[in-house]
């Protein structure tokens, strides 16, 4: 099978969405997958892909997911889903909010990789390539204060995604992390602060062109589209103004000397 057929998670909004728009304007066949039934329906008369309306964290919507899935046939898996929740310091933070990050995250993915695995091993069979490429973040491999509960959910997540690699070994599916930094978007962090625009928006103050959901999907779909045996197993993308999770330059870029 020669056709790439790539299902999306997280397709409502975000990088999600901008990679699904992306993967169908480079020719691409897409399922897109979320919670939003109508921001799902509206995306498909946009851009003409398939959806499926299903919240990754319950198991009977995942099963569903997998039937459709099957009929798909998917040479692809895009995991976007996930989130983070709340950015207190540790003491401060809830069960509840850690919770929620594991099992948006790290048991989401487990779930969706549970159902699709068999079907991106079937679409090799011609002698092709499948893939799986999981967006995590940087908080996956460097703690910052208020983001335990984040780092913690997206380091699990990585570990996922490097063991499924070592254990997929000999077989023609590559694997591939895609690690973002400050990225805006239109809900990332409103989620994050249960719907305080005014903290949300402080987050992105001041900082000279934060990523958008556009550039971290052009990557994404740049790497999907190179050939199969090509696996570019860690991608970081970051804007310039962010050097690291938290030493982020507010004000102009300007150089020096």
């Amino acid at each position: 099978m020669s056709e790439k057929r790539i299902i999306v998670t997280g397709a409502s909004s975000g990088i999600g969405e901008a990679v699904a728009r992306q993967a169908v304007a480079r020719g691409w066949q897409v399922l897109a997958v979320a919670r939003r039934a109508e921001r799902l329906e509206s995306l498909a008369a946009d851009i003409g892909c398939e959806v499926l309306a299903a919240d990754l964290t319950d198991e009977d919507d995942v099963a569903r997911l997998a039937d459709a899935a099957a009929a798909f046939r998917p040479t692809s898996l895009v995991q976007v889903a996930g989130g983070a929740k709340g950015a207190a310091h540790l003491a401060e933070t809830t069960i509840e909010d850690w919770r929620w990050m594991f099992e948006s995250n790290v048991i989401a993915a487990k779930r969706v990789i549970d159902a699709v695995l068999p079907l991106l091993r079937q679409s090799t069979a011609d002698g092709g390539y499948a893939e799986i490429m999981v967006v995590t973040s940087i908080a996956a491999t460097v703690s910052y204060a208020g983001g335990s509960g984040y780092n913690a959910a997206k380091s699990a997540e990585k570990q996922l995604v490097d063991v499924l690699r070592l254990e997929l070994h000999g077989e023609p599916i590559r694997v591939m992390e895609v690690a973002p930094g400050m990225v805006w978007t239109e809900e990332f962090s409103l989620v994050r602060f249960e719907g305080d625009k005014e903290k949300a928006d402080a987050v992105y103050k001041d900082v000279q062109d934060p990523l958008s959901a556009d550039d971290v999907a052009r990557v994404m779909t740049d790497i999907l589209a190179l050939p199969g045996h090509v696996s570019v197993d860690e991608t970081i993308i970051k804007p310039v103004a962010q050097t690291h999770p938290w030493m982020v330059h507010r004000g102009p870029l300007v150089a020096k000397g």
